[in-house]
């Protein structure tokens, strides 16, 4: 089946240059082909768009009228390819970027008044949640993962790493005792992150392969990790969580790191991730290397 909207423009081409020889070369095809595309018009319709002869076309009454139609339509296609195209050069459009909601409010909010100053052209919709988003099926063009990446069908560009961190309040550890080993941390009130990629709520692991696995138990268990901080200041119990999330309230005092016998376990790393397109649009690049510019070489979450 020949394509229609090259066909409209073989048709309107014809009928302004009054020869389908001349349409053909303007097209940059045969004129061969460009007959099959007015035959293939007129089959369509079941009319005659032109009056031929050996010399020149004229156009018919029903001819005259497509040729207004393609005379409006045509432009309004250009205007969306050349939209569509600038997209790709120019950094424009709406950019729907999605990131766990602790580490978005803390560390990316915070960067978009200059990624706007930087690309005004480019609207930004930031989506907060700690839910694994699917980017084709919800139309997000870029999400932040904690963790490891399991689709092979998305190309993802590294931000940073984030250590895991033990810590609680330093009065719960002043009341309850310092741990030293990783087996001694069931003797205490462990605060769960429920979506945790290395842990279960009942199990925490540790070690540079996650073998070392030890239960634990507690009084709280949540999907927030700013909900378990906040917690744990107040001297609720231990929590196991990545260093971008309790670091400001180490510096702070209100946390307290200790180091087990064991290494925690390797959180695999935050990442940027896309959809596998090809040639993804220029707000999607230049919004990919800002970001991993703003993490390095210094993560600002990053503990002695």
């Amino acid at each position: 089946m020949l394509d229609r909207i090259t066909g409209m423009q073989v048709f309107s081409h014809a009928a302004h240059l009054g020869s389908l020889s001349a349409s053909a070369r303007q097209m940059g095809v045969s004129p061969a082909m460009a007959t099959k595309h007015v035959d293939a018009l007129e089959a369509r319709f079941g009319v005659r768009l032109f009056h031929r002869s050996t010399r020149k076309l004229t156009l018919t009454e029903a001819g005259q009228q497509y040729l207004e139609a393609c005379s409006r339509i045509l432009p309004d296609l250009e205007d969306v390819e050349a939209m569509i195209v600038s997209q790709r050069v120019d950094a424009s459009g709406l950019l729907r970027l999605n990131v766990p909601l602790s580490f978005g409010v803390r560390f990316v909010a915070p960067l978009l008044p200059e990624f706007n100053r930087k690309h005004p052209g480019v609207t930004v919709d930031l989506g907060l949640n700690d839910r694994v988003v699917d980017l084709m099926e919800e139309g997000w063009d870029l999400t932040i993962r904690v963790g490891p990446l399991k689709d092979s069908r998305l190309v993802s560009r590294k931000l940073a790493d984030s250590a895991m961190v033990v810590c609680a309040a330093p009065g719960y550890w002043d009341q309850h005792g310092r741990p030293a080993r990783w087996a001694d941390l069931p003797a205490h009130n462990c605060l769960s992150f429920s979506l945790s990629s290395l842990s279960r709520p009942d199990e925490w692991r540790f070690g540079k392969e996650a073998d070392k696995r030890v239960a634990i138990k507690g009084s709280l268990r949540t999907n927030n990790g700013d909900a378990l901080v906040a917690a744990a200041a107040a001297g609720l119990g231990v929590l196991y969580e990545p260093a971008f999330i309790v670091a400001d309230a180490i510096r702070q005092g209100a946390l307290e790191q200790v180091t087990l016998d064991a290494p925690t376990a390797d959180l695999g790393g935050i990442h940027l991730v896309r959809s596998s397109d090809r040639t993804p649009p220029a707000k999607v690049r230049v919004m990919t290397d800002f970001l991993v510019n703003a993490f390095n070489p210094l993560a600002p979450w990053s503990l002695p």
